[in-house]
């Protein structure tokens, strides 16, 4: 033997690392190793290509080992020990086998995350620690249509974990064949206890299985908006109120399932809800609304109730129960008569009220309004939609009882007339008013003098009232000279003649100023306007007054110096009208709208492109005179600037 060997070390190296050519030699050798002494150096190994097994006979070729042999529970317990959220996504992107098994392993289980615990609580009490960042929820996910399946919400469960923790999740519009369901909302309950805030539009097929896991894990959670949920009942409800304590805004809408013992239970177990909304639960009564107020009624500040089978009890209960009510939203309540709102009004404890908005309710009459004008005395927005009870009487006798009003909005109340806003214009510091189709309101002729000036109102706006004229705009400019805002949009019986009083008598400067669809205005008025107004005028808007030409523009370009926002779709606008603006050093227009002007054409482009330097924002729609190319060779210079063809 040792003639074989070379004690030096520099024995040439064969490949195959046997002395014997035979396969059966070598098996003998090795067989009998246990029984002689045979010297091998460790440098001179023999290397062995492939795996085999030494037997009697021949070499036995194996399989190629894999991790897939390996059963469930195996790799369940591989993945609790990998280390991080870049590790665990990793792992999900191999199969959907995979990806259902991390989704089924709970954040807590994780050992890096009992690693965490117990060396925090290894730390003395005088050491300030540091909180993970996994467990911040700082993510953002919202899922819509196709896109929301329970396959993505097991990938947005397992790669959100190590990227800041998922704080909002907002699913819309679910496909009613594979959408999202009790799983896909289970693997975000057990990845994602970080969940501050969950959003559920029109998911048919969530029901109380997947909000009761979410409830479990995600204690964190302080915001809850279900829509169109119709397996969702008062069970789901109640396990959020058993495990959410910490839920402060609360949003049901359509959720035909959910009744008043899930709102009992949310008032009873809830101690920090400040916000809720309800739209459309038939099951949805006295009871259980009134218990929310009851119960939380010292935190409770925004409350909307809409739709809902409720009556004169429950508007008591606010009147005498809402003291930290800052915001109140009652529509489409047909059930709560004169009474209900009488008396919510006069309980008197509706003392912190700020804003209140109530449409389509046949209850509001001008007796019950008094009442609400004189219960809510710190109320400074009001807005009546399809009120057709409340007339002049009542709307004067509010604004009288309300003091502190600023704010007040009439849409669809066709009672009300001339007369009416006057009387609120004379009675009360309004700032801002705003009527919106009310049919009642026409040009009359008055017969007693019209009161002082009021130089609180700030902001007029007049939308697609057709009656509303030449003698209610000089009236509103006699009683409120210090106008800024002036929204007069769809009023097609003004002229210039009825405006031009209006424009002369603002005398603090109009910042703000729509004439959208105001047919019969010529350039005479934004003449005036420009010379009366130029120097503080920031928007301007003409879309549709089609007697509008380019003199309007060359107005513009020489008087106005803050205009960042122009409209003059539809008019009777030219290329010479761009020329003009484009010409003004001054002007620093950031939002400029050409759409349906058929004068503007391919030689306005050296016009626009100068214009573009400072737009954020051109619309070109419908401008057949100007090609597509021009369009493309804009849309180059313009690197900052949307452009709408």
């Amino acid at each position: 033997m040792p003639a074989l060997v070379n004690n030096g070390g520099d024995d040439d190296f064969y490949s195959g690392g046997s002395f014997y050519t035979n396969s059966t030699d070598l098996g003998r050798l090795c067989s009998i190793s246990s029984q002689v002494d045979v010297y091998c150096p460790p440098c001179k190994r023999a290397r062995i290509s492939a795996p085999f097994l030494f037997g009697e006979t021949d070499f036995e070729q194996n399989k190629q080992p894999s991790i897939d042999i390996l059963p469930d529970e195996c790799l369940f317990e591989i993945f609790k020990r990998l280390p991080g959220g870049r590790e665990r996504s990793s792992c999900a992107c191999v199969s959907k086998h995979w990806l259902m098994l991390l989704t089924s392993i709970r954040k807590g289980e994780y050992e890096s995350s009992k690693v965490v615990k117990e060396n925090i609580n290894s730390v003395s009490d005088d050491v300030e620690m540091v909180s993970s960042d996994e467990d911040d929820g700082y993510l953002t996910r919202c899922l819509e249509g196709k896109k929301a399946t329970d396959m993505r919400l097991a990938a947005v469960a397992v790669g959100t974990s190590g990227h800041g923790g998922l704080g909002k999740l907002s699913i819309r519009g679910s496909s009613s064949s594979r959408g999202v369901t009790n799983f896909g909302l289970s693997a975000i309950a057990r990845g994602c206890p970080s969940l501050k805030s969950l959003s559920l539009w029109n998911v048919p097929r969530v029901g109380d299985e997947g909000l009761s896991e979410l409830a479990k894990e995600c204690h964190l959670l302080e915001k809850l908006d279900l829509c169109q949920c119709p397996s969702v009942s008062n069970k789901g409800l109640i396990a959020i109120a058993e495990n959410c304590p910490n839920l402060i805004a609360l949003s049901i809408e359509s959720c035909p399932k959910i009744g008043n013992e899930g709102l009992q239970a949310i008032g009873k177990l809830c101690p920090k809800l400040q916000s809720i909304s309800i739209k459309d639960c038939p099951l949805v009564g006295d009871h259980g609304v009134s218990s929310l107020l009851l119960s939380a009624s010292s935190v409770l500040s925004k409350v909307k109730l809409q739709g809902l089978n409720i009556t004169d009890f429950t508007l008591a209960v606010i009147g005498h129960y809402g003291k930290s009510l800052t915001n109140l939203m009652l529509s489409g309540l047909q059930n709560v008569s004169e009474k209900g709102y009488w008396v919510m009004g006069n309980s008197q404890g509706l003392q912190k009220l700020v804003s209140l908005m109530i449409t389509s309710c046949l209850g509001v009459t001008d007796v019950s309004l008094e009442a609400i004008g004189r219960g809510c005395t710190n109320m400074k927005q009001m807005c009546l939609r399809r009120c057709c009870f409340v007339s002049d009487d009542g709307l004067v006798a509010f604004a009288k009882s309300a003091g502190s009003l600023e704010c007040l909005q009439l849409e669809e109340c066709n009672r009300v007339t001339q007369s009416g806003i006057i009387g609120v214009l004379s009675n009360c510091g309004l700032k801002s008013l705003t009527l919106v189709k009310c049919m009642g309101i026409k040009d009359i002729s008055l017969g007693a003098p019209l009161s002082s000036p009021r130089n609180s109102l700030k902001s007029l706006s007049v939308r697609n009232c057709p009656g509303f004229g030449t003698g209610s705009l000089a009236m509103v400019g006699k009683l409120c000279p210090q106008l800024q805002h002036v929204d007069l949009t769809g009023l097609y019986g003004i002229t210039d003649a009825g405006l031009l009083p209006l424009l002369e008598s603002c005398e603090a400067g109009l910042v703000k100023v729509n004439l959208s669809g105001c047919l019969n205005l010529t350039d005479e008025v934004v003449l005036a306007l420009t010379r009366l107004h130029g120097g503080t005028l920031e928007l301007l808007n003409l879309d549709g007054c089609r007697r509008i030409t380019d003199a309007s523009l060359v107005a513009v370009a020489d008087n106005c110096v803050f205009l960042s926002d122009l409209d003059v779709s539809r008019c009777a606008i030219t290329d010479s009208g761009v020329a003009a603006l484009s010409h003004a050093e001054q002007l620093n227009l950031q939002v400029l709208s050409f759409s349906g002007c058929s004068g503007v054409s391919n030689k306005s482009m050296p016009f626009l492109k100068k214009l573009g330097k400072t737009l954020v924002g051109l619309n070109l729609q419908h401008c057949n005179s100007i090609s597509s190319r021009t369009v493309e060779l804009l849309v180059e210079s313009f690197w900052r600037c949307d452009i709408l063809f």
